[in-house]
C-alpha cells in the first residue's frame, strides 16, 4: 500500500509563497497535533498508521473550511471528559463535512486538543489512496474491532449511528433523526465509554438533497446514490460542493450505561433510544437558540 507519509514533499507541501494566514493556521494544526495526547514514535507515526506531518498538510483545508467558510461556532465542548470518549452526532449534508468540522473542533477548542478518531465507510478503503490517507490523518475503517481498539487505547472517537441514512436523506426531512445502528452502544458497554451526544447544526442545510437513488447506489457499490442542487450534475464537484452556511456544534452531558455488550437487541435499543432523545434535545434546543442559517 502507498506511504503518503513517505510521497514526494513537492506532492503535498505548500505553496513556498503561502499568505501569513495560511503560514499561522498551518502552524496552529502542527502546535495543536503536539499537544494532543497521541503516542507517535520518532518519525511522527502511531500504530494505527497515523503520522503528524502529513496529517498537518491535509488538515489545512479542513481548518479553513471551518474558520472562514462555515465559520464554526461550538457550545460546552467542555463537557467531552477525558479518556475514552465517544461523540454520538447526528449527520447530514451529503458530503462529510459535518464529521470533518467536529474533528477540526475537538483540535481547535477542546483543551488538551484531541484527535477524533474518525469510522470511515469500508468503499473508501477500496478507491486508491483514499484508505491509506484516511489513516495518515487519523481515521479507521469502521468495524467494530478497530473502534473497541481506539476506545480502549483511551482515544475520542466520532460516532455517526445514522450512517448514510441520515448523511443523504433529502431536504424535506431535515434535522429528523434516522434509524440509529446499535453498535456503538454495544461498543461503549464493552469498553465501559461515556458517550456525549453531538448536535450539529448546519450541515443540513449545506447542500440541499432532492433523492436519494439508493438501489441505484448499491449496484455502484456506494451506500446511496444522493440526488442534489448540484450532484451528479457536476461530477465530484458537484458533491463535495457546499453553501457557506455557518456552522454551531452543540455538545450534550456525558451519558454513561452499565450492562453487557452481548445483551438483547431489546436492551441495547432501550439505551440507544436514551441516547438518540437526549441528541434530539440538543438539536431542538440548538434550532430554538439559531437565528439564521448563514450568520
Amino acid at each position: 500500500m502507498a506511504d503518503l507519509g513517505a510521497l514526494p514533499s513537492s506532492l503535498v507541501r505548500l505553496p513556498a509563497r503561502l499568505g501569513a494566514p495560511l503560514r499561522e493556521l498551518r502552524a496552529e494544526i502542527e502546535t495543536r497535533l503536539r499537544q494532543a495526547p497521541l503516542e507517535v514514535n520518532d518519525y511522527g507515526y502511531d500504530r494505527t498508521g497515523f503520522h503528524l506531518d502529513t496529517a498537518a498538510r491535509f488538515l489545512l483545508p479542513a481548518a479553513l473550511l471551518y474558520r472562514y467558510w462555515f465559520r464554526v461556532e461550538t457550545h460546552d465542548i467542555d463537557r467531552v471528559p477525558p479518556g475514552r470518549v465517544l461523540l454520538v452526532a447526528n449527520h447530514s449534508g451529503q458530503f462529510a463535512y459535518d464529521g470533518a468540522m467536529l474533528g477540526v473542533a475537538m483540535l481547535f477548542e477542546a483543551r488538551p486538543p484531541r484527535l477524533a478518531r474518525g469510522m470511515g465507510e469500508y468503499f473508501l478503503w477500496r478507491m486508491p489512496f483514499m484508505g491509506t490517507l484516511a489513516a495518515r490523518i487519523g481515521a479507521l475503517v469502521g468495524t467494530p474491532e478497530n473502534c473497541a481498539a481506539m476506545l480502549e487505547a483511551g482515544e475520542c472517537v466520532m460516532v455517526f449511528p445514522e450512517g448514510a441514512r441520515g448523511a443523504n436523506k433529502p431536504f424535506r426531512k431535515r434535522y429528523q433523526l434516522q434509524r440509529f445502528g446499535l453498535g456503538f452502544m454495544r461498543l461503549a458497554l464493552e469498553t465501559r465509554t461515556p458517550i456525549v451526544p453531538v448536535a450539529i447544526l448546519g450541515a443540513e442545510e449545506q447542500q440541499p438533497g432532492l433523492a436519494n437513488l439508493e438501489g441505484l447506489g448499491r449496484r455502484l457499490g456506494l451506500p446511496s446514490f444522493p440526488i442534489t442542487v448540484t450532484a451528479p450534475w457536476f461530477g465530484p464537484l458537484g458533491m463535495a460542493f457546499a453553501l457557506p452556511v455557518k456552522y454551531r456544534i452543540h455538545f450534550g452531558e456525558p451519558l454513561f450505561f452499565e450492562g453487557e455488550a452481548h445483551e438483547e437487541d431489546a436492551s441495547i435499543q432501550a439505551r440507544v433510544d436514551l441516547v438518540r432523545d437526549a441528541l434530539a434535545q440538543a438539536i431542538r434546543e440548538g434550532l430554538r437558540r439559531r437565528r439564521g442559517i448563514f450568520f
